[in-house]
């Protein structure tokens, strides 16, 4: 299952890939996660301890190793390189694990997909383009803010997506703007999760204003996820309310996975 999450910036796209994560590693899924953000925030949300943290290093900064694989320097826009470098050791590699969740940090990279491509833009799609996984393994991409990057077909390769929104009319507007772009590349799987959910009548709002993008799930609005960043904590360890609404549109995903 490769799943991609997008949506407007700050409506808690990186708590609902952490939260997400988290339930599956504690299910016993193997569970790759991958912050897409230049900004990457995905490991202080799982609460990734610093000597942990300390083996992170963004593949797109790897100019030695995207050389190597791909026989040219990055930034190059002209000239031959392979577009299909060898990726299968890269998980291992490079990424960081803590509570069962393994991480990579993408970095930021100026990828093709139309337009322009790069040889880090051709180590970074065929990475995840083609990861093997067994049946039960779990891909969560943490995708940065907005819709551009899905005009550059970045997220084609991903089993659905899931976009999350916050009840309110902007955040619909783009949400709205994501599924036609996503569609445009081949994406028909595509789901809305409503976060910072006070009351009854945003889900309402929701439901009335979401026309034909389907509603998987919920995140209620919670005091405590404050509190477990100040605290350096995951909300998934700290908000009880929040990790229970995560099991349940878990529960849903694997239940449309199986349709």
């Amino acid at each position: 299952m490769k799943i991609a999450i997008s949506g407007k910036g700050g409506v808690g796209k990186t708590s609902l890939t952490a939260l997400l994560a988290q339930t599956y590693a504690d299910r016993g899924r193997e569970v790759l996660v991958v912050d897409s953000d230049p900004s990457p925030s995905l490991a202080n949300a799982l609460a990734f301890p610093d000597e942990v943290l300390a083996k992170l290093r963004p593949i797109s900064e790897m100019e030695a190793l995207i050389e190597e694989r791909t026989g040219a320097k990055p930034g190059a826009a002209a000239g031959f390189f392979t577009i299909n470098p060898r990726v299968d050791d890269l998980p291992d590699r490079f990424s960081a694990v803590h509570g069962g969740v393994r991480l990579l940090e993408m970095g930021s990279v100026e990828t093709g997909g139309s337009g322009c491509i790069c040889p880090e833009s051709a180590m970074l799609k065929t990475l995840f383009t083609h990861l093997l996984f067994r049946k039960d393994d779990v891909l969560l991409m943490d995708m940065y803010a907005g819709v551009e990057h899905l005009g550059r077909a970045t997220v084609a390769f991903v089993d659905a997506m899931l976009v999350v929104v916050e009840p309110t009319r902007r955040s619909l507007t783009t949400a709205k703007q994501i599924k036609k772009l996503a569609e445009d590349i081949g994406l028909k799987r595509i789901w809305l999760v409503g976060n910072r959910i006070r009351n009854q009548e945003d889900v309402k709002f929701l439901e009335q204003e979401a026309g034909d993008l389907p509603l998987l799930g919920y995140l209620p609005d919670d005091p405590g996820v404050i509190e477990a960043d100040r605290q350096g904590a995951s909300v998934y360890a700290q908000v009880p309310a929040l990790k229970e609404a995560a099991e349940r549109i878990a529960d849903q995903l694997d239940e449309l996975a199986k349709a």
